[in-house]
């Protein structure tokens, strides 16, 4: 008896262990097909979940980057750094890639919201443009958190049919006094004007209009412009720092305090649709604010990996040149100029000459106080209250 219960269990046994090789060898032979049609075996999806600003990139890179690395690009966009600032602080927004602008990153970093970049991910740095990286460096030190991805300034998009008609030929339109200038904004009133929402953008920007230094901090002088906008705020259709792209574009509107980027997507856009419309963007004589949209991963990113992939793809010079291309925006890649457009890189408005450029301004984030200060004035400008 003990005889046959032994021989069932030696068959029990051969039998499992056929089964055991048939499962591995029909694995290996998966595996082997797999890898004959290109294809790694499957395992956890790869994803990277960015946020980035509206209409700011040019969609064949996101699915580009997917096909040649099969991670899944999730792709959310916002159209002011506050909506950023909130998420951010709020910790676990589920990004893993997001685009602050200068003053915000700099606020951010020292809050301790980003990690620090693993610069041996990202070999494509190389490309990286060195004035742009030292000038992104009054808000980062050392580029430790940050790349820049676009850059530009900020200044004056105007319709010149409707604008030469009321202010007339001889009008300066290549000055800040021409949107501080009550009388000129009420000529412009009904053909539609707008500016960004943005104070950190605005109150910088026109202080050299009143010979004060763009970096000031003192509350007396932050008071100047916010109080000249005040007077000229009823004469401004609306503060939005994305809707003015369009409103060119179509002929509503014919002047924008907008981002250099921004205007030269809705001067493109216009003279694609042969609607007559011709757009002109100016940096005021009196200077403008230079501002950088740099990358930086947060500290909770759950993907930080994807995210270092991601960054380094947009570095390659044919990527971040075909995004340059498509949003009108100067890049921070060096490498990446002669293969960029030479409609956008002969324009001055995108890529300013030496002189212009050293009549650009950077300016550091505000203190709390000083913050709050600018947030009170501020809402009194939009709500005239």
């Amino acid at each position: 008896m003990r005889r046959i219960v032994f021989v069932i269990l030696l068959i029990a046994l051969a039998l499992s262990l056929a089964g055991s090789l048939f499962l591995a060898f029909a694995f290996l032979n998966s595996a082997q097909v797999q890898e004959q049609k290109g294809q790694e075996p499957k395992g956890p999806e790869r994803v990277v979940n960015i946020y980035n600003w509206s209409d700011y990139i040019d969609p064949k890179m996101l699915d580009a980057f997917t096909r040649e690395t099969g991670i899944k690009v999730v792709y959310d966009t916002y159209d002011n750094n506050e909506i950023l600032e909130t998420k951010l602080l709020a910790g676990q927004s589920g990004y893993d890639l997001v685009v602050p602008t200068g003053p915000f990153l700099q606020r951010l970093i020292k809050a301790g919201v980003f990690r620090p970049l693993d610069k041996a991910k990202i070999p494509n740095l190389k490309h990286a443009w060195p004035e742009i990286a030292q000038r992104l460096a009054v808000y980062d030190p050392g580029n430790a958190y940050a790349v820049d991805y676009m850059w530009g300034t900020t200044g004056i998009g105007v319709n010149l049919g409707p604008v030469r008609e009321r202010l007339g030929p001889n009008q300066a339109l290549n000055t800040w006094t021409l949107v501080l200038n009550p009388a000129l904004m009420a000529k412009l009133k009904d053909c539609g004007v707008m500016m960004l929402d943005s104070p950190e953008d605005l109150i910088p920007s026109m202080l050299p209009a009143y010979g004060l230094k763009p970096d000031t901090k003192r509350w007396d002088d932050i008071s100047q412009v916010t109080d000249a906008l005040f007077k000229v705020r009823g004469s401004v259709r609306k503060f939005h720092s994305s809707e003015y792209i369009n409103g060119l574009a179509n002929g509503d509107l014919c002047l924008a305090v907008g981002y250099s980027g921004d205007v030269m997507q809705a001067k493109k856009r216009a003279e694609e649709s042969k609607n007559g419309v011709e757009i002109a963007y100016f940096i005021p004589k009196e200077g403008a604010l230079m501002w950088f949209d740099a990358l930086a991963i947060p500290k909770d990113a759950p993907h930080p990996e994807e995210a270092h992939r991601f960054i380094d793809y947009l570095m390659r010079p044919e990527v971040a040149a075909a995004n340059t291309n498509f949003v009108s925006y100067a890049n921070g890649n060096l490498a990446a100029k002669p293969l960029v457009k030479p409609e956008i890189l002969s324009n001055a408005g995108i890529y300013p000459d030496d002189a212009t450029m050293q009549r650009l301004f950077t300016n550091q984030a505000w203190d709390d106080r000083t913050q709050r200060f600018v947030t009170r004035n501020w809402t009194r400008v939009r709500t005239g209250r």
